[in-house]
């Protein structure tokens, strides 16, 4: 499974994949599995969580070596829904935010500490 995991490039390293493996981020046939050395064939399903996001692939093909990123695509057909991103016109007619300090948190700002020095006649 860390093999394919690499071979595949979708993860950097095949300590990488034994790591996401060992900590249960992964799951083949919607089993749960906990050894990275677990054998994988075409037509299983493997689900895996990836930062924020989770992806469903199914295995196409074994791969023999970590060649380059089109032959790692031959080896499996994503089943991960594409995220929903918002249109360029729906984000240009959303209000610009600027950033607001909540009062009492952090250092007091430079008009802050004037304000502060007015107040107590140091200025």
């Amino acid at each position: 499974m860390d093999q394919w995991l690499w071979f595949a490039r979708i993860t950097k390293s095949r300590t990488l994949a034994q790591d996401l493996i060992s900590r249960g981020k992964v799951r083949l046939n919607r089993e749960k599995i906990d050894k990275p050395s677990t054998l994988v064939k075409p037509g299983d399903v493997i689900t895996l969580v990836v930062g924020p996001a989770v992806r469903s692939l199914e295995i196409v093909g074994i791969g023999h070596r970590r060649g380059p990123a089109t032959e790692a695509q031959s080896l499996f057909l994503d089943h991960t829904p594409p995220k929903v991103r918002p249109e360029a016109a729906e984000i240009a007619m959303q209000p610009k935010q600027s950033a607001v300090r909540p009062e009492g948190s952090g250092r007091p700002t430079k008009r802050d500490r004037r304000q502060i020095d007015k107040l107590k006649g140091r200025s």
